[in-house]
């Protein structure tokens, strides 16, 4: 009888793991000191490399059809900008300001798609949108952009913007095609299009951030991305989009514990704003999947 209660536990352990290893992004991505387009030409290219042995490993096909070349394409050229932008955020700010900054993308992603897949808009979309404004506006702390800070939150919204417009362009891949498949291909573009700007380095700020790097490629990337693909095994994408708000609040501890980045009480306000608009978002999505299903029945 205790079977599946300890199935459940473990299942969600997983999840959490795999949020833990994601969200050390925040904190290697501090870490490492070059030009964010170096570190994610590098970062690319190695993840390449690891997701391509589990591939073959897997024994996963390698095969994408014609008519979804170009949208994988795009789906790779967001992905670094979204990468490149987040980087660059945590390069001006912290840990706290770059991973909550680009947690506004589940609310732009519900502003976003029913305009570019016309679909019905709702009124809820709206209030999540200032839900997720008023909390950027305790995350700015001024509307100058010669402020570090600022520049750190807009580019941590741009970040965002692009990792939302790649999740809408590829939804109809990710039914299509292996998880691991699509990020594998996302990888080698984001690495095939940065790496001239990723040769420009010096042999020595390379070997210093090296390990930081595979760090990021491996334990970040290959595996916590994957780990977290497995776990819809055992979720729905809804609840395991719920439990993923969770992946800054284990970034911020980290930077707290490894670079002691002690965010202010009012980036904690902020990103308690921004984190409660993912989560009404994803009930609501879990409550209208539930009808759906109930209506089939």
């Amino acid at each position: 009888m205790s079977a599946a209660p300890n199935t459940f536990i473990k299942n969600i352990l997983q999840l959490n793991l795999a949020m833990l290893l994601v969200s050390t992004s925040g904190v290697l991505g501090r870490a490492v000191i070059m030009p964010p387009v170096v570190t994610i030409a590098w970062r690319a290219l190695l993840a390449g490399l690891f997701l391509y042995l589990f591939l073959r490993w897997k024994r996963i096909s390698l095969q994408i059809n014609k008519e979804d070349r170009l949208q994988v394409f795009l789906g790779g050229l967001l992905m670094g900008i979204h990468w490149v932008a987040y980087f660059k955020a945590l390069q001006l700010s912290n840990v706290a300001i770059g991973m909550l900054t680009i947690f506004t993308y589940p609310a732009l992603t519900s502003i976003l798609e029913p305009l570019l897949l016309r679909l019905p808009f709702q009124k809820i979309h709206l209030f999540l949108g200032l839900l997720v404004l008023a909390g950027i506006a305790f995350l700015i702390p001024d509307l100058d952009f010669e402020n570090q800070y600022t520049q750190a939150v807009a580019f941590g919204i741009g970040s965002a913007l692009a990792y939302a417009l790649r999740n809408i362009l590829m939804k109809k891949q990710v039914a299509k095609y292996h998880g691991s498949l699509l990020m594998w291909y996302q990888v080698v573009i984001v690495g095939v299009l940065l790496i001239p700007l990723g040769l420009d380095t010096t042999t020595e700020a390379l070997q210093e951030n090296i390990l930081f790097i595979i760090a990021l490629a491996f334990v970040t990337t290959a595996v916590g991305h994957t780990l977290f693909l497995l776990t819809f095994r055992y979720f729905s994408i809804t609840t395991a989009s719920i439990i993923s708000s969770v992946q800054p609040v284990y970034g911020i501890l980290l930077g707290i514990l490894f670079l002691g980045e002690i965010p202010k009480l009012a980036t904690l306000f902020g990103g308690l704003l921004i984190l409660s608009a993912v989560v009404i978002e994803s009930l609501r999505t879990a409550k209208k999947n539930n009808k759906s299903k109930a209506v089939k029945l």
